[in-house]
Parts: C-alpha cells; sequence; structure tokens
C-alpha cells in the first residue's frame, strides 16, 4: 500500500538554524534571541530597586595576579625576607612547597586622599585610586585554577553553572535591539582555564551565554555575515532564508499549540539584519580619534591588543550591551597572570599590558558621563603566596586577594577588609564571590535573593545560599 508523502521536514528547526549558511549564523542567533529572556518562567519582570548601575565592565586577570606585589603593600615581608616560616607540609592545590619568605620586589607608593599603596607596575592605575572602592581581603575556597575562576565567574566550584553575565542577561536583557546583552573578549592568545565555561549559560536557556567577539580580527563575530565564497549569497538568499525560518516556526507552532515565545523568536531573527548594519560601526575603532586611540595604547605593540578590547568595550556598553567581560591572559604556563616561576621578569610585562589601557577606559567613560552609571570591575581568581616558589615565583594562594571596583553606586577612594601582615590570609572583613555577586546586582537594582531559576527540582542562585551585599563600599 502506497503510504501519504510526508511533506514535513526533515530536520528540525533547532538543526536547520545551526546549519545555517546565510547570514544569520547560530553565533548571531544566539544573542539575537537573547531579548526572550523575560519570557521564560521565573524570569524577573523588572528591577527590584531602583538601580545605579545600567550595566557591567568586568577586567578579569587570569591567572591569579598578585596581591603583594600589585595593591597590598606587606612591609613585613621586608623584615622576613628569606627566612622559612611557611607551611611544612604542600598544602592543598599549591603546586610545590612552600619555600622562604619572598619580599615584593617592586617599590610601592601612597596615593590619593586615603592614601592607597600601589606597586610601581601600575603607575596609571595609581592615578585613579580616588575613584576606585578595593576589596582587600576577597578569598577563595580553592587554590586550583579551575575551580577558582568558576567561582568568581558562576558562584560554584563545579562546571554547569550559569555565569554571572548569563544571569544578568537572564535577569534584565539588553539595553539595545540589535546588540547582544552579554559580551565576551578573550585574549586572542587563547581561552581561560574553564573555556568557555566561564561564561556559559549552565542550565539557562542556552542564548544568555556569553556571545565572543574577537577585537582585531577581519570577522569579529564569526558567522554574523555570509561567506563570500558560498555560492548563493546576498540579499536575496537571506530574504529566502528568513522566509524559510518563518515557515518552519509557524509549523512547529501548529503541532504544539500556543507557545508567545515562538513570536519572540519569530521577531528576533529580523533583528539579524539590524545587527548586520550596526556592527560593523561597533567594531570599527577607525571612528575614534587618534587622542582616543593613543590614550588606550593602541600605537604600542604591548598595550594595543588590551587597549583594544577596553576601547571595544566602551563602545558596546554605549550602543546598549549590558555586561561586557574583558579577558587577560589565556590558560597555560606563560603570557599569563600565574607568575610561578619568575615575579620580576614576569608581571611587569602583564602588569604593562593592560595598565594603561584600564587607566584610559576609566577616564574615557568619566569623561562621557558613562562612568557615572557604568560599574567596572577588575578581578582575579585567586592570589599568591607570600613565600616563595623556587626562587623568584610565588604559587597560588585562595586565602587572600585584591578586587577594585569603579563608577556607578561606588564610594569612591575607600578600602575594605585586610590581610593578614603577610598577606596570606583575609582577617578582616573577609569577602568572597558571593558577596561580589551580590553586591554587582544590587547595584544593577536586583535583589540576588530572588534572581532565580528553577533546576532538577531546586531555585537556584548565582550566590546559591550565601552572599551579602558589601554596603562598605557603597555610596
Amino acid at each position: 500500500m502506497n503510504r501519504p508523502l510526508d511533506r514535513r521536514p526533515a530536520v528540525s528547526r533547532r538543526d536547520f538554524l545551526a546549519g545555517l549558511g546565510g547570514g544569520i549564523g547560530s553565533v548571531a542567533l544566539a544573542h539575537m534571541l537573547a531579548r526572550e529572556g523575560a519570557a521564560d518562567a521565573g524570569a524577573i519582570g523588572g528591577l527590584h530597586h531602583p538601580a545605579k548601575a545600567r550595566r557591567v565592565i568586568q577586567l578579569f586577570m587570569n591567572g591569579g595576579a598578585s596581591p603583594m606585589d600589585t595593591f597590598d603593600y606587606k612591609p613585613e615581608l621586608d623584615r622576613l625576607h628569606g627566612q622559612s616560616i611557611g607551611p611544612k607540609e604542600k598544602p592543598e592545590g599549591f603546586t610545590a612547597p612552600a619555600g622562604a619568605i619572598m619580599k615584593t620586589p617592586f617599590k610601592f607608593r601612597r596615593y590619593g586622599e586615603r592614601g592607597q599603596w600601589v606597586s610601581e607596575v601600575f603607575p596609571h592605575q595609581a592615578q585613579w585610586v580616588d575613584e576606585m572602592a578595593f576589596l582587600m581581603a576577597m578569598a577563595s575556597k580553592t587554590n586550583v585554577h579551575g575551580p577558582a575562576s568558576f567561582m568568581m565567574n558562576t558562584g560554584f566550584v563545579l562546571p554547569g553553572f550559569p555565569s554571572m553575565g548569563a544571569w544578568i542577561s537572564y535577569g534584565l536583557g539588553s539595553l539595545a535591539d540589535d546588540l547582544p546583552a552579554f559580551v565576551v573578549l578573550p585574549d586572542p592568545r587563547g581561552l581561560p582555564y574553564n573555556q568557555k565555561a566561564d561564561f556559559g549559560a549552565g542550565f539557562l536557556p542556552a542564548r544568555h551565554q556569553g556571545t565572543m567577539i574577537h577585537a582585531g580580527s577581519p570577522r569579529p563575530v564569526p558567522d554574523l555575515f555570509p561567506d563570500p565564497s558560498f555560492p548563493f549569497v546576498g540579499a536575496d538568499a537571506d530574504r529566502d532564508g528568513l522566509a524559510a525560518l518563518g515557515r518552519f516556526n509557524r509549523r512547529h507552532a501548529e503541532a504544539r499549540g500556543d507557545d508567545s515565545r515562538l513570536e519572540a523568536r519569530i521577531a528576533s531573527y529580523e533583528l539579524a539584519a539590524k545587527m548586520q548594519l550596526s556592527a560593523p560601526e561597533v567594531f570599527d575603532l577607525s571612528r575614534e580619534s587618534n587622542v582616543v586611540r593613543k590614550a588606550y595604547g593602541l600605537d604600542e605593540d604591548r598595550t594595543a591588543d588590551f587597549g583594544r578590547r577596553c576601547l571595544l568595550a566602551r563602545r558596546l556598553i554605549e550602543r546598549g550591551t549590558r555586561i561586557v567581560q574583558v579577558w587577560s591572559g589565556p590558560q597555560g604556563a606563560a603570557d599569563n597572570w600565574d607568575n610561578h616561576g619568575n615575579i620580576p621578569a614576569e608581571l611587569p610585562p602583564m602588569a604593562a599590558s593592560v595598565d594603561r589601557p584600564i587607566a584610559a577606559l576609566l577616564g574615557d567613560l568619566k569623561a562621557r558621563g558613562l562612568l557615572e552609571d557604568t560599574l567596572v570591575v577588575w578581578s582575579t581568581e585567586f592570589g599568591r603566596t607570600p613565600f616563595a616558589q623556587g626562587s623568584l615565583g610565588r604559587d597560588h594562594n585562595g586565602g587572600s586577594f585584591v578586587t577594585w571596583l569603579a563608577g556607578a553606586g561606588i564610594k569612591a577612594g575607600v578600602a575594605h577588609g585586610r590581610s593578614d601582615d603577610l598577606g596570606y590570609q583575609a582577617v578582616e572583613g573577609k569577602t568572597y564571590c558571593y558577596d561580589l555577586h551580590a553586591t554587582i546586582l544590587h547595584l544593577l537594582g536586583v535583589d540576588h535573593t530572588r534572581l532565580t531559576f528553577r533546576n532538577a527540582g531546586i531555585d537556584r542562585r548565582l550566590t546559591d545560599v550565601h552572599g551579602e551585599v558589601i554596603h562598605e563600599i557603597l555610596a
């Protein structure tokens, strides 16, 4: 017996979208769908209280920036230099037994009205301490890169949880219809220790994951524009592709009943065309004046890359992106902040690559009036030991490290917390990632205890069951 021909598509909508060869690639779709967040069950419908910050720029120093060589001056290390008073057994997460106490090889000076100590490796950021609030006693639950990076980015030491940027995208969405809510500007030398999971969506809808943009690349967003070698490229092909997607969506809706999210999806495809128009302007840094480009260090090899990403971060948040994460350093044994071998040789080039661009970013935001409602966060996954590893390096240390915040809602020129005399352990005003995340959400007008998503029968939060807003650093 002849069976009636089944004219339903042999591939699903998901497969069709993933394999689409025209100008609406999977990466473009990921962020074009970001506006759907509010349609999902559990997404908050608005702010819980008035927001001080509308957007966030997070600067992440990958590898574990040394606090006692940057912002946490410890003169006691000078007095005890060379003495072996560290732990006798190798602590968990250390890569080698503790060596002798090692003083910082760098000079420190006091800056600003309060007299914040800053190392000579950060001469440009030092000029901005009166705009910053320092968390001098941050701590991690682990000395291992991967779990520690997960903690600072997702609030958990295990994989599978949404990043802070994904939570912000889920809760607040983007400020513009033609840009993603959450953008990641990775180090071109490589991704961090957890790869894309550090800025993933976890169990949240995948569209809330960070959209990677490769600043300086001829194609900053892969697949946003059609491949010129594709034989059917052109406006007609894009239009036909959109029409085909519309047919798939209507058939999907007819088969499954009413679903308001489908209408949002159909509308979101049209936004791809908008981004094709807006993206070239956003990514074109030549539109900036020579004065601005030079301020960010685009005229010097050592600062050009990070400066380019800081400048792009400003252009993105200026045009409606909600949160931009800028990474310094890939995973691995070199070109990052994981200075096991030789602090005097390894730290200065890393510091020099970011110092001038960060200061320029703060100055640029302030000059444009954007610092009033933009929160800038400088962070790393853990600190380093006050005793040497080998002869001149420092090992991992989750006991104490430094984070600073500047901009929207921040009490400028303050420092909260204190580490011990060696910078080994936080002893006063200890804060964890949960407190930092709670504070960032608070400034965005979000109560961290009420931003939830039900997963596997549990109402999950970015801050888990922890976290207190750090009111001591709020204006």
